[in-house]
């Protein structure tokens, strides 16, 4: 299988050159990465061209790569990712562009595939990603009064707002957390042979 997306990755290399910026061929999976400029050409040529043919879009998710490796990571902090299936020639592949750190921006595909719809609302109610071009961008999982995106690697995990019914006003209303930030679950150490680095050959 590795060698079917081998010769996959050479034919999108030669059709797409100046529109991409690398393949990996991993695991028996293709990952084509691209500028967020030439998404939509290239996801349009993708589903319409016989070659390939991928007429459905299965996924598609935020990534947020914020101390990613332990802090290694020199990349943009955010990336969409796509997986894409040709029902027609049996073949999957898989797209990711980074988009910006501060104000994450990428072109939606809902024109291009009916099913990204409620995938990208997720991903910009979970990570903020503005799908620019949806007619309906929108919270889809959290609540209107939400304050901020829950998937983001730096959102406290007691979150910004608590609501609760006020009996004085009559109505649910909004306020600043309440509760004191805690760690439920304990850190251990382990201090055992299957944590120590092996000793080098010859010492004991």
């Amino acid at each position: 299988m590795s060698d079917y997306y081998q010769q996959l990755a050479s034919l999108v290399e030669e059709r797409f050159s100046t529109r991409i910026t690398a393949t990996h061929v991993e695991f028996g999976e293709l990952t084509v990465e691209l500028p967020r400029e030439h998404l939509r050409s290239v996801c349009t040529a993708l589903r319409d061209e016989a070659s390939f043919h991928f007429e459905q879009l299965i996924d598609l998710c935020g990534v947020d790569y914020l101390d990613y490796g332990n802090g290694v990571w020199s990349g943009p902090r955010f990336a969409v990712v796509y997986h894409l299936l040709s029902v027609k020639n049996n073949h999957r592949i898989r797209l990711r562009t980074f988009v910006g750190d501060e104000m994450p921006r990428v072109d939606s595909v809902l024109g291009i595939w009916n099913s990204a719809d409620w995938y990208e609302r997720e991903a910009f109610d979970l990570f903020g990603i503005v799908f620019e071009g949806h007619p309906d961008l929108r919270r889809i999982l959290t609540d209107y009064g939400f304050i901020g995106h829950p998937f983001r690697k730096d959102f406290p995990l007691s979150g910004n707002v608590e609501m609760r019914y006020d009996p004085e006003q009559g109505r649910v209303i909004y306020q600043p957390v309440s509760i004191e930030p805690r760690m439920l679950v304990p850190r251990v150490i382990r201090d055992d042979n299957r944590y120590q680095e092996p000793a080098p050959e010859g010492e004991s």
